[in-house]
């Protein structure tokens, strides 16, 4: 088994960080260390848990400069970006922190003569939060802050790719005066993540990842009933109707299928489009994504990084291929991107016409900057093409008519749906897939029903 974590920067090929893996004892110290700590931390009481977890906040975010280079440098998304990804840790965590008091109070029923009765949201102990690396901070930060606040201890696993990221979440929160064991991290190859599903001190599991992932989580957890909250893969579609805005479309639609070079469970990667429409929308896309650059993240002028690994970037390119192959159009050529090379991690955008749900690309998870666009004839037909996905992370719809939008919205089997935007999660609304992209909920007031244990309480006065 493989001792130690060694990160591979998909700019240069350099080796960036090298850690080793927790070992059995730290494993063991870390886990007794939560258990015990967690009842202390639960007594503080909400506000006082807040106050401290601001605090932890305010740490991170006055970091933002240097997180947002160690995310650049580890995964690949360009500067430009990455401080962006601190600032929506700062704005879910800041919600989630100032909701949590009306989250978690007693849910009062109606009053009966001679007792006092209400259910109370008890924390369930110890949370394990597993994180992926193509949003690192804020797949995180969905469960971390509000497993916090609802009392309970906090694991950290976070990928191998990003593993900075734990070490600076865990600065923030020893720098802010939290209670020694309330907030940890373990750098752990899967096989220690499954040993740590499996141990007794974890009440829930918050995972964040593939397909493959999920099952493998699920499978680490049966028999033990304790909640799984798994937030998976996408293939998100959006429909552009005969009476949207086109340009806004094309602009949001374009950079939703391409931004973080794709690598998005929640980016869209099927466009179907009215026929009146269509080609306008496709030559004004084609002419949009011939403007990104595709280089080096830490310069300036780079809009579109590496991904974040070249096996990654060869199984994009297969993908492609295999769609031109079967009669599909690649409207962008490659050679406009001069930084482009099949032995390297750095992709050329691909917009893809003349596709079909045979294709890879439209019926399964393409991560990276590639899309396909359909036109279609009537709501109904862009509806039952919506659906023909085994995900359900996102879909949107652009058009000037909301009436339309929620008819299509209610027939569209999906967690969240779009009105002319996409790509994005507003920490008020729960964020939930349906079909392979998972189950459970993060974010909102819904989210601390998951990360917390409804305590009925029915006393009879004599």
């Amino acid at each position: 088994m493989t001792q130690e974590l060694i990160t591979i920067s998909p700019i240069d090929g350099r080796e960036v960080v090298r850690r080793p893996y927790a070992s059995e004892a730290q494993i063991a110290r870390a886990l007794a260390d939560a258990q015990g700590a967690q009842p202390g931390w639960a007594a503080l009481g909400v506000q006082e848990r807040g106050r401290i977890v601001s605090a932890a906040v305010d740490r991170f975010v006055a970091a933002r400069d240097e997180i947002a280079r160690a995310i650049t440098v580890q995964m690949g998304r360009p500067l430009r970006y990455t401080p962006g990804e601190v600032a929506g840790f700062e704005s879910r965590a800041r919600h989630m922190i100032a909701i949590a008091a009306e989250a978690l109070a007693p849910i009062r029923v109606p009053e009966q003569p001679g007792f006092t009765r209400f259910i109370s949201r008890e924390p369930i102990g110890v949370a394990l939060t597993i994180a992926p690396w193509n949003y690192p901070l804020l797949t995180a930060v969905n469960s971390i802050v509000p497993a916090l606040m609802a009392g309970n201890a906090v694991i950290l696993k976070h990928s191998d790719q990003t593993p900075l990221c734990a070490e600076f979440i865990e600065r923030a929160f020893r720098e802010a005066g939290a209670p020694a064991g309330v907030f940890q991290y373990l750098h752990a190859s899967h096989e220690i993540a499954q040993r740590l599903i499996r141990a007794p001190e974890i009440g829930y599991v918050s995972f964040t990842g593939s397909v493959r992932g999920g099952h493998s989580v699920e499978e680490g957890a049966a028999g033990r009933f304790i909640g799984v909250g798994l937030e998976l893969g996408g293939n998100d579609p959006a429909y552009v109707r005969n009476d949207a805005d086109i340009g806004h479309a094309v602009e949001t639609l374009v950079d939703g299928a391409y931004f973080n070079s794709g690598q998005s469970c929640c980016g869209i990667q099927r466009i179907y489009v009215a026929r009146p429409r269509y080609d306008e929308f496709v030559e004004r896309a084609v002419a949009l994504t011939e403007q990104y650059v595709l280089g080096d993240p830490l310069q300036d002028g780079t809009t579109l990084g590496p991904v974040v690994r070249k096996r990654a970037a060869d199984e994009i390119r297969e993908i492609v291929g295999a769609a031109v192959a079967a009669g599909a159009r690649n409207l962008i050529d490659p050679s406009r991107f001069k930084n482009a090379n099949k032995n390297s991690p750095y992709v050329a955008p691909a917009l893809l016409t003349q596709v079909d749900h045979g294709m890879h690309v439209m019926n399964d998870e393409c991560f990276g900057p590639v899309v396909g666009i359909m036109p279609v004839d009537s709501d109904e037909q862009a509806i039952a093409l919506m659906n023909d996905s085994p995900y359900g992370l996102t879909a949107a719809a652009f058009t000037q008519d909301q009436e339309a939008a929620l008819r299509i919205g209610r027939q569209v089997r999906t967690g969240t749906f779009f009105m002319n935007r996409c790509d994005y999660l507003d920490p008020a609304l729960a964020w939930t897939g349906v079909k392979n992209s998972g189950r459970g909920v993060s974010l909102s007031v819904v989210g601390y029903e998951q990360l917390t244990q409804a305590k009925s309480f029915h006393l009879r006065s004599l």
